[in-house]
């Protein structure tokens, strides 16, 4: 049950698409003076070494943040996520990685008296992310917990402050993941309909996987809800491997704030140009 380790694939494609949505989500939910509540049910460890034997190993660093940073480009929304990287590092140098837990503490505003709500089963990443935590000296602006994310969710929502991004990124190792991402979002928009859900999802050869964004589109439509769906696939590499890797994943949003669709309409095609390898390649972009 426990065998996912993100640190394995930490900056990877999926992490560059992923944490440049969560980005540009949480800049525009900041704008405003009200608080903000961030709850992440599947935080990882929070922080990676590109250069351990996690990420070292797997190289998925090398066609993700490594190849972006070395790039020159002009959409807003990836010059926020390589500043935001590059914040975490030594000038030219990309060793340390921030997990989602660290973009969004990096953007949260101590004197709106936002919150970051962190849980993850995984005894070492959770081990890892306590540590992790404690570093900030961050006080009650960020809690943390080993706990289920999709049960523990429950009993935050609606939060004090009306205003809240629920992030939903599981290991999906297992194939009850994505009925529970369906179920959570379900019951979370039934408890709070007006708050900002983000699921990411891997595209690989299942059923399961390739049905989970038509059952979201299904259940934001029925709930009345706009949704935003994107997607990027890198392609497969020329040279020929026993197993190729995750190629493609995509990023869907229910309640998504006006500015990420025209952000992302920029982004995307940009994203592509730099990491885009060989056949298969391409993008998605659509929204309700």
């Amino acid at each position: 049950m426990f065998s996912y380790r993100h640190g394995f694939h930490a900056g990877n494609h999926a992490d560059v698409l992923k944490h440049t949505v969560l980005i540009a989500v949480v800049k525009h939910l900041t704008a405003k003076d009200s608080p903000l509540s961030v709850i992440d049910t599947h935080a990882g460890a929070g922080l990676y070494r590109l250069d351990d034997d996690f990420a070292g190993t797997s190289g998925e660093a090398l066609d993700g943040i490594h190849k972006l940073r070395q790039a020159v480009v002009s959409a807003p929304l990836l010059q926020d996520y390589i500043e935001l990287v590059a914040s975490f590092n030594r000038p030219g140098e990309t060793r340390i990685y921030p997990g989602s837990p660290f973009v969004v503490q990096a953007l949260l505003r101590k004197a709106a008296r936002d919150k970051l709500h962190l849980f993850e089963m995984h005894p070492t990443d959770s081990k890892a992310l306590a540590a992790h935590v404690e570093q900030l000296q961050a006080g009650k602006q960020v809690t943390q917990q080993r706990a289920d994310g999709f049960e523990s969710l429950k009993a935050l929502l609606p939060p004090p402050s009306r205003r809240a991004l629920v992030l939903v990124d599981p290991s999906y190792e297992i194939k009850s993941d994505y009925s529970k991402v369906v179920a959570a979002l379900q019951d979370s928009l039934k408890r709070f309909a007006t708050g900002v859900y983000m699921v990411w999802y891997p595209v690989i050869p299942r059923p399961e996987a390739h049905d989970l964004p038509r059952r979201l589109k299904t259940l934001s439509n029925n709930a009345g809800k706009p949704w935003l769906h994107a997607t990027l696939s890198i392609g497969h590499a020329e040279e020929k491997k026993e197993r190729p890797g995750l190629t493609a994943s995509g990023v869907f949003i229910v309640n998504p704030p006006h500015t990420v669709k025209e952000g992302l309409q920029v982004a995307l095609p940009e994203m592509l140009a730099v990491l885009g390898r060989g056949k298969g390649k391409g993008t998605t972009l659509e929204s309700s």
